[in-house]
């Protein structure tokens, strides 16, 4: 039989990513007594993996085309991202030494294009801080208003004065957003919107001739699915097409819009059409279209494997390379995609991103019903979210003190 105790704090938060880290730090900021629980062995996994590739901290943009990125859930998310924008994360990464800097595109990396030295010193300030992490904890609910835990030293409980719940959305569950908190919430009355996959990829069930392209990048085409459009990278992948280019045209793809590419984006519909009216004589078709066009291997594959058979006009040729349907089925599983729609509705919170359901538990980044696509935008929103129910869990322990 595991054994029982219990403890008891001004603070507890749940979830060591970064929305609950940034919360940890607000709160320990104005003197409370932190606990961070985190069910893995380590602290921010899934912050670490998004660094692999070059952590992508922000978007450095006006704030009102940074905002643009949150669709409807921008008029909710404006004050917490106001109060903490690009320029604020950039600021604070500076400031645990960790020396940023901007891209062609915009978007805001550490010089050290890797998330473990930031952590590592962000760690650091935490614990100078006084935060205590207790990971291996599991969280499984409440009894009597008290956190529990399972651990590998058997049950344990915390009994905290306010709570902060920063336990991810349902994707990378390996990592440690398994979304197992739903069932708690639910239980306990808080409004909740069904998971969904965000900034996956599309699954396509690839003909054997696309075989000769497989990991190979799509670059210079547009997606387009129903109002979202999208110019980034691409690539064939064994099990479709992944990467930022269709992330970004993922929604549209989730709410049932047809999915179609421009394979020349920067050329108009009159100007490949000019290019193929040319005289090709004897030529093929196929031979034609790499002369004057030049669209490479995995452009060619790509008409081939959606267009063919191909029309000989060139006025309707033009216009399927300019709006090539994309046959596929469906999106990556959630547990698969970048991040999750869904989650803590904006009508279970008040304006603190306290439970209305549950007085003095707050809820923050990812686990939070709001989407956005990479780039930046999804770590400054969980940032902001963490900072936010961090500073409105302080002045609600502070509005109950004498």
């Amino acid at each position: 039989m595991s054994s029982e105790s219990k403890e008891s704090g001004q603070a507890l938060v749940i979830g060591a990513g970064p929305a609950g880290l940034m919360a940890a730090e607000e709160l320990a900021r104005a003197g409370l007594k932190v606990t961070v629980a985190e069910a893995k062995p380590t602290v921010g996994r899934k912050f670490l993996m998004a660094g692999k590739s070059g952590l992508n901290l922000t978007k450095d943009e006006p704030l009102k085309v940074l905002l643009a990125a949150y669709a409807e859930a921008a008029p909710w998310l404006q004050p917490m991202i106001k109060a903490f924008d690009a320029q604020a994360i950039q600021d604070w990464a500076r400031a645990l030494d960790q020396e940023v800097f901007t891209g062609s595109t915009g978007r805001v990396f550490p010089k050290a294009m890797k998330a473990s030295p930031l952590l590592r010193a962000w760690l650091r300030r935490l614990d100078e801080l006084g935060v205590k992490f207790s990971t291996r904890w599991r969280w499984t609910g409440w009894s009597d208003g008290v956190a529990q835990f399972e651990t590998p030293d058997g049950s344990r409980e915390i009994a905290a004065d306010v709570t902060i719940l920063a336990l991810g959305g349902a994707s990378w569950a390996r990592l440690g957003s398994d979304g197992e908190w739903h069932g708690i919430l639910a239980a306990q009355g808080v409004d909740l919107a069904a998971f969904a996959p965000a900034n996956a990829g599309v699954r396509v069930l690839w003909s054997p001739h696309m075989a000769q392209v497989l990991g190979q990048p799509l670059k210079n085409v547009a997606f387009t699915a129903g109002p979202y459009v999208s110019r980034g990278e691409a690539v064939i992948s064994r099990q479709g097409l992944e990467g930022g280019g269709i992330y970004s045209v993922s929604r549209g793809v989730r709410e049932g819009h047809a999915l179609s590419v421009d394979l020349f984006p920067d050329q108009s519909l009159e100007q490949i059409t000019t290019r193929l009216t040319r005289p090709r004589g004897k030529t093929s078709l196929s031979n034609h279209l790499r002369k004057v066009l030049k669209p490479g291997a995995a452009r060619m594959a790509l008409l081939n494997e959606f267009g063919r058979p191909l029309p000989s006009d060139p006025a309707a040729l033009a216009a399927m390379i300019k709006t090539l349907p994309v046959t596929h089925t469906g999106l990556a599983p959630l547990d698969q995609a970048i991040s999750t729609a869904g989650g803590v509705t904006r009508s279970a919170l008040d304006d603190g991103l306290m439970l209305t359901a549950m007085p003095g538990v707050f809820c923050a980044g990812e686990m939070l019903d709001w989407e956005a696509p990479t780039g930046g935008y999804l770590l400054t929103a969980c940032l902001a979210t963490g900072r936010w129910a961090g500073q409105a869990a302080v002045r609600h322990l502070q509005g109950k003190q004498p």
